[in-house]
């Protein structure tokens, strides 16, 4: 199956909740991923938390440019009891 963001909302701090195709949901915290160039700027917790859903790319994605691969987060993402 191939994995698509469904939902996503900002939590607090650097932790994202989300929602995939397959009805999985629960919560990502992307703090240490806030590196480098594209996802340095991120570290503002503003800019975090301007993110959206993107349409095309079914995946969460930031004005400046960073997403990252709904595999990624899928196999981070902290299932909720």
């Amino acid at each position: 199956m191939i994995l698509h963001v469904r939902e996503a909302k900002y939590i607090r701090d650097y932790i994202v909740w989300l929602k995939f195709n397959d009805s999985a949901e629960g919560e990502v915290d992307l703090e240490k991923e806030l590196e480098g160039e594209v996802f340095g700027p991120l570290k503002d917790i503003e800019a975090f938390k301007s993110f959206i859903v993107d349409p095309e790319l079914q995946t969460i994605v930031w004005e400046n440019g960073a997403d990252l691969a709904p595999e990624f987060l899928y196999e981070n993402m902290k299932v909720l009891a």
